[in-house]
Parts: structure tokens; C-alpha cells; sequence
């Protein structure tokens, strides 16, 4: 299995991305087509419209993602997708507030 690592800013926030092509050749034989991994992580562990932990991973079709454009550009697609949201908007906009209390 080979990994690779990819980073980029998203609402000037550091992601980082760890994307595994074919997780399991076994069902790459099986389903003739390759199952990819993606674990998509904030810097910091911020939340993110994914995930309130910072850390989302999630197993996809490998040629899903490449339609895409690959690993980064579906990480992206899916933040930008999940941000309108409109808990996620709603978040962002109370963390802008100040609290008094």
C-alpha cells in the first residue's frame, strides 16, 4: 500500500491529506475496482465541516476520486460542499462572535 501525503489551505486553515490508492488488493480482485482511503486532518485538530474532531477518514472508489482530479481536489470539493451547510454556517458565525459571558 503506498501513501502519499498532500497539504493545502483551506479557509486559511492547514489540511493535510493522507490518500492510499488501493487499501485492499483483495477487493480491488474481488469488486474490479480499486478502493481508496482518505484520512483528511486540520492542523491543530480544528473542526471542520467533516468533522468536529479535525480528522475525517473515509474509503471511496478509487476512480472517484481521480475524477476529481485526485486526492487533494476531492478533499477539497467535500470541504467546500459540507461548509454550506447551514449548522457548519451557523458555527463559524457564533466562533466570530465575541462572548461576553
Amino acid at each position: 500500500m503506498d501513501t502519499t501525503r498532500e497539504s493545502f489551505l483551506w479557509q486559511d486553515l492547514a489540511i493535510e491529506v493522507l490518500f492510499t490508492p488501493s487499501y485492499s488488493e483483495s477487493y480491488r480482485r474481488i469488486y474490479g475496482y480499486a478502493l481508496a482511503h482518505l484520512q483528511i486532518s486540520a492542523e491543530g485538530r480544528a473542526p471542520l465541516p467533516i468533522s468536529e474532531t479535525g480528522y475525517r477518514s473515509r474509503f471511496e472508489r478509487a476512480d472517484n476520486i481521480d475524477a476529481v482530479g485526485g486526492a487533494a481536489a476531492y478533499a477539497r470539493a467535500w470541504l467546500d460542499h459540507a461548509a454550506r451547510s447551514p449548522d457548519w454556517i451557523e458555527a463559524q458565525e457564533q466562533a466570530r462572535q465575541l462572548a461576553l459571558f
